[in-house]
């Protein structure tokens, strides 16, 4: 089996939510890269360690007020 090279970019969006983007293409508006890549595996592990509360920021911040 061929072994995927792709390398991905974790990216977060103004509401602090999380997602994978492949590095070969352009972030998308209202997205930045975090300074993670790599494989997908690795990048998915570090949003699942990273992200622990998937609320939004605005509900975050309206809930904590």
């Amino acid at each position: 089996m061929q072994q995927n090279s792709q390398q991905w970019l974790v990216v977060v969006n103004d509401e602090e939510q999380y997602s994978v983007w492949a590095a070969d293409r352009d972030i998308p508006q209202g997205w930045r890269a975090v300074g993670v890549s790599g494989p997908k595996e690795n990048c998915l592990d570090h949003i699942e360690r990273t992200w622990t509360d998937m609320r939004p920021l605005s509900l975050r911040s309206a809930t904590a007020a």
